[in-house]
């Protein structure tokens, strides 16, 4: 039996490039990137939705990182960011980001930046 592979992703987000994206895109960008629970969320602080976007924005480019998937087509909502009632964050894979193995997720923001960290474990074979 060979060790569990483990890996790490990382992104850091400027705020403002997401709320730009926005501005200029609109809900088709939002559409685009974000899940209908993402949208949800980061809608219900509109004060907050510019940081709430750009945190989920840095957690799929993490995780694309993290499961090797940057250049796999995977779509955007096939990442989603899950926001338990807690407030602990996951990630849902769907698609073709399915994973079998363990992903744990941090997110972040802070002032002009958003970031996020996902840790990814295959099983052992």
């Amino acid at each position: 039996m060979t060790a569990a592979s483990l890996s790490v992703g990382i992104d850091l987000v400027e705020v403002a490039r997401v709320a730009e994206s926005i501005a200029t895109f609109g809900d088709r960008y939002v559409q685009r990137v974000f899940t209908d629970g993402e949208i949800a969320y980061a809608r219900s602080a509109p004060d907050l939705a510019p940081m709430r976007f750009a945190a989920r924005f840095a957690a799929k480019e993490a995780a694309k990182k993290a499961l090797g998937l940057a250049d796999a087509g995977i779509g955007w909502r096939d990442l989603e960011v899950v926001r338990a009632p807690s407030g602990a964050v996951s990630l849902a894979l769907h698609g073709a980001a399915r994973f079998d193995g363990t992903v744990a997720l941090s997110i972040s923001h802070e002032g002009d930046y958003a970031t996020a960290v996902v840790v990814a474990q295959a099983p052992s074979r």
